[in-house]
């Protein structure tokens, strides 16, 4: 019996191992023929491992601006495009907390796997002040790039007839002409608005992500041990960004949320998206340089509290 059972696990290991080898040269053919296939492969490999590696952190960040955009973009084409509400039903308070909830949606998906930065100016203020590595930098913003991009060309597939019979209008991005604009002022300011201009536009985004930034560093101190509501916190820290800080500039705060959508507009046809040099300055360059002063603020009024010991309480 005992012979028996060990010329059937031999027979079966041979099985296996013949199995195996077939795949192999099956993956070997495949490869050899079309490059597609190696693609697939490394992606695949990179999946098997136990080790966390770049390329899961670039995909998270892919998916999470992904989600961020078709959620934020798709509240602003909603406002945009719903005679079917009163003036009051789709506004300004609908599209802040439709990029709120966008967002902590997008945090909760891919924070696990790459802190979920979804943002160019949170990843170079990380990696200004917090040690994350500069090596990644320039991969984390490119993936944060091409979702925010995909995000908004998804948006313009929901939207498309909606979009098109309203004459391609601007959902995309901040600015001069940008559905935000309108639906701050709604129909009851529409006489009464003010034109901001570029430089206090560029101030909005340097405090509007200052605060951001604020909200994240606050949230990732151990020593604060606000445990798993990160999403909750950084979705309502833009809500709040939102409602107090954001109608001079539409409030951007990243510029993979401008950026990326507005080049998608410009390929559906949306016009004037890159006339003027506000699209570089306001929603780029702004965020920006917020976020680096944020982490040195930060440090300074908080992080050195943090990490002193505590005073012996008084009896």
């Amino acid at each position: 019996m005992q012979g028996t059972k060990l010329r059937f696990k031999s027979a079966r290991w041979q099985i296996d191992l013949v199995k195996a080898i077939d795949a192999s040269i099956t993956v070997k053919i495949a490869n050899e023929h079309s490059g597609r296939f190696l693609f697939f492969k490394f992606i695949l490999r990179d999946f098997k491992m136990q080790k966390r590696t770049l390329t899961h952190e670039l995909l998270a960040e892919f998916f999470g601006t992904f989600i961020l955009i078709l959620g934020g973009d798709g509240v602003v084409a909603n406002a945009g495009l719903a005679p079917r509400l009163a003036s009051n039903g789709y506004d300004w308070n609908s599209i802040v907390w439709g990029w709120g909830l966008s967002v902590m949606i997008a945090v909760y998906v891919a924070g696990g796997v790459s802190g979920a930065h979804l943002n160019p100016a949170v990843t170079l203020g990380l990696a200004a002040r917090r040690g994350f590595p500069w090596r990644k930098v320039a991969p984390y913003i490119s993936a944060q790039m091409v979702g925010a991009f995909v995000g908004a060309l998804a948006v313009f597939l929901v939207y498309r007839d909606g979009l098109i019979a309203a004459g391609l209008p601007n959902v995309w991005s901040t600015g001069p002409g940008s559905a935000f604009g309108q639906a701050y002022w709604g129909a009851a300011g529409a006489g009464s608005g003010v034109g901001y201009s570029m430089t206090t536009a560029f101030l909005a985004e340097i405090f509007g992500t200052m605060v951001l930034m604020w909200g994240i560093l606050g949230w990732g101190d151990s020593a604060n041990d606000n445990g798993h509501l990160g999403a909750l916190i950084v979705g309502l820290v833009v809500v709040m960004i939102g409602l107090t800080l954001g109608g001079p500039s539409g409030y951007a705060i990243n510029p993979a949320r401008d950026l990326a959508p507005r080049a998608a507009g410009f390929l559906v046809g949306t016009k004037d998206l890159f006339s003027s040099s506000y699209w570089f300055i306001v929603p780029i360059i702004g965020p920006l340089i917020g976020s680096v002063l944020s982490v040195i603020l930060y440090d300074f009024f908080i992080t050195r509290g943090l990490k002193a010991e505590p005073a012996e309480t008084q009896n």
